[in-house]
């Protein structure tokens, strides 16, 4: 017999192998408690509506925001981003600003209109979630200075902070009021539709915390601060609002100038966008 077809001492090719099992990935705790935070403050809202306490519910979409934003920057921050944080993240936000507007709008005025009101609730439900889909596909293409669209915080916003002021300022039973709830009528639409157009919305992801600043700068963030705390409904309903026609105004600069206006590879600034565009 040929030595080399002699099998190796102490391996027996008999024996089967057992199967090595793939290491279980676990789920970072920190980031998702921030997730779950906000979905909560959806939820929670959405309760309060059911209950009249559009007070509440307007407080609780408004935290479901201030949550959403601190997210992702703390698992940039704690370096603990993971695939399965991205997909509880846009769960989130469609329950909270998608979700939680459409029937809280709906309960408060848009009720009143019939099949119109739910059409435009409706509508508002379904651009949140088209709005999400194209974000989550579109993440690696889009110049990370803008959103693609009205972002679904800032739309959910518009919807709940004209709530919030009238609610603020006394309006009960607003659904035998045809002025109002033809208003809401129009800002959940144009919230809604804004979410799923092409419009670029300024993102802020290029602004460095971690970098130095004038001393003006930290004044001008008391003072802005000192602002909102006048009443805090109308002026984040206000700042929201033109936030909200600003993606447009940006679009009509543009145009006019004979600048691209897609927000598709349109950067090259930035490292990791570089060769999109070809």
């Amino acid at each position: 017999m040929n030595p080399a077809e002699l099998p190796e001492e102490g391996i027996d090719d008999d024996d089967p192998q057992p199967p090595v099992r793939p290491r279980r990935k676990g789920i970072y705790v920190l980031p998702n408690l921030f997730t779950l935070a906000a979905l909560f403050g959806g939820f929670y809202a959405i309760v309060m509506a059911m209950n009249g306490r559009f007070d509440l519910a307007a407080a609780g979409v408004f935290c479901a925001m201030v949550l959403d934003s601190l997210d992702g920057r703390v698992a940039r921050m704690t370096n603990t981003q993971s695939a399965f944080g991205e997909q509880m993240d846009s769960l989130s936000d469609m329950v909270s600003f998608g979700a939680a507007p459409a029937l809280i709008v709906y309960e408060w005025a848009l009720k009143g209109l019939g099949k119109a009101g739910w059409v435009a609730a409706f509508v508002y439900c379904a651009a949140a979630a088209l709005r999400l889909a194209r974000f989550n596909t579109n993440i690696g293409v889009v110049d990370k200075r803008f959103f693609q669209g009205l972002p679904s915080p800032a739309a959910a916003a518009i919807v709940i902070g004209f709530i919030w002021v009238l609610d603020d300022m006394g309006f009960r039973g607003v659904r035998e009021m045809p002025g109002i709830t033809w208003t809401a009528f129009a800002l959940t639409l144009y919230a809604g539709l804004t979410m799923v157009t092409n419009v670029p919305f300024y993102s802020f992801k290029d602004v460095g915390l971690k970098r130095s600043v004038p001393f003006v700068v930290i004044v001008a963030i008391a003072l802005a601060i000192a602002v909102i705390n006048l009443h805090p409904p109308l002026v984040l309903f206000g700042l929201f609002m033109v936030y909200g026609v600003s993606g447009y105004v940006v679009y009509g600069i543009r145009k006019s100038r004979g600048k691209p206006v897609s927000v598709i590879a349109t950067s090259t600034d930035e490292p990791d966008e570089k060769g999109l565009h070809h």
